[in-house]
């Protein structure tokens, strides 16, 4: 039976090139890039280029990208470190009701050590006004932190309205934005938006897992989470994962050369929400201004953990949300005040460039089947 993958918002399948890169750099060039043989110099060089792509794609200097980990490493870095380096400035910190669990936990640790945190709530498309953005920055707010896109339902924040908003009050507050879900599927550059840091990771653009990138402007002060190296400007410091870092670079250049992956993805975008509207009872939760690269729909009276075991059984792949929610209740579709019903019964679809009609259409026709069938089993 064919797999059929659509869960890309959780991770992507490493491509072809990106592996080959990796093997090299662990079975040819592995020398440590710290070392001053040769060995470690031809390291450095492959480390270096690989930032390069990274920065050019982001319109950065080099030495504006510190790697990491993933997403859930670059928030807590950009968030943490810049919160702790301006804590003499002001108390107050900014972000959203429906940020990712890694930037949401960062924040309640912020409010232990004693930090004013503002949660936004968005509209009912999952979008957060500009009016709530403007008037909940104040000159007390030290750090402003919204994501680019929403990674379970697919929303683009109104980032632009963010810097003018620091600047109206003059405030000292640095601006971070997860762009986890945005980096390569849209055009986001971090200075036209007046970014301080961002974030984004390897495995949710055909790279592997456990490889990320931070933007930090050139003159941003960010307090490190890890000591004991030079590496990474001290803000990351320890030996850097070579192979993981020169397959993001691959995977990134791929993308980039790829021009015609925007169009696809709509296209499939605008298929699938055109055969799912076919389900009788099923409810878009994403609407058609999001990010395409995401469908959330519900279909109340199915719990969606019965549904994707279903569809899994039928080699068939999508999630109820964020993979790393792990099953629990959305807090971002709770955010959106949605009822519980429709929350239990969410699911996620996104795509790829890999992904074809074909696929879609034997998903419909699976989700269909689940429909009658589990009824009746209720």
């Amino acid at each position: 039976m064919k797999e059929i993958y659509l869960d890309n918002s959780a991770t992507t399948a490493v491509s072809e090139s990106a592996a080959r890169k990796a093997f090299e750099m662990m079975t040819e060039k592995y020398g440590n890039p710290s070392s001053l043989h040769s060995k470690g110099l031809e390291a450095e060089h492959e480390l270096s280029a690989a930032r390069k792509t990274i920065a050019g794609i982001l319109s950065a200097q080099p030495e504006e990208i510190i790697f990491t980990s993933g997403g859930t490493e670059g928030n807590n870095t950009a968030v943490l470190g810049a919160a702790h380096a301006l804590k003499r400035r002001g108390n107050r910190i900014v972000t959203t009701a429906i940020e990712h669990s890694s930037v949401m936990e960062s924040m309640q640790q912020l409010e232990k050590e004693g930090f004013e945190v503002v949660y936004l709530s968005p509209d009912s498309c999952g979008k957060v006004k500009t009016e709530d953005i403007c008037r909940a920055i104040t000159k007390d707010t030290i750090l402003v932190s919204i994501m680019a896109v929403n990674n379970e339902i697919g929303s683009i924040q109104p980032l632009g309205s963010v810097r003018r908003a620091i600047d109206a009050v003059s405030s000292p507050a640095l601006f971070h934005s997860d762009a986890v879900q945005a980096f390569m599927k849209m055009p986001l550059v971090p200075k036209r938006y007046g970014i301080d840091l961002m974030t984004v990771s390897g495995h949710k653009i055909h790279a592997p897992k456990g490889v990320g990138a931070l933007y930090v402007r050139k003159g941003v002060r960010i307090l490190p989470l890890h000591f004991g190296g030079l590496q990474e400007r001290k803000i990351r410091p320890g030996t850097e994962s070579v192979p993981l870092i020169c397959a993001m670079g691959v995977a990134a250049a791929e993308m980039k050369e790829n021009s015609g992956r925007e169009k696809i993805v709509r296209s499939l975008n605008e298929y699938c929400r055109k055969r799912l509207s076919e389900i009788e009872g099923l409810i878009f939760n994403s609407d058609k201004e999001c990010l395409p690269y995401i469908i959330n729909c519900s279909i109340p009276g199915l719990r969606s953990e019965t549904v994707l075991h279903f569809l899994a059984e039928r080699n068939i792949f999508i999630s109820s949300g964020s993979a790393c929610a792990k099953g629990h209740k959305s807090h971002v579709l709770t955010a959106l005040g949605l009822s519980d019903k429709r929350i239990d019964s969410a699911l996620r679809i996104s795509f790829s460039e890999n992904n074809s009609t074909e696929e879609i259409d034997f998903l419909v026709k699976s989700l269909e089947n689940a429909i009658l069938t589990l009824a009746r089993k209720r």
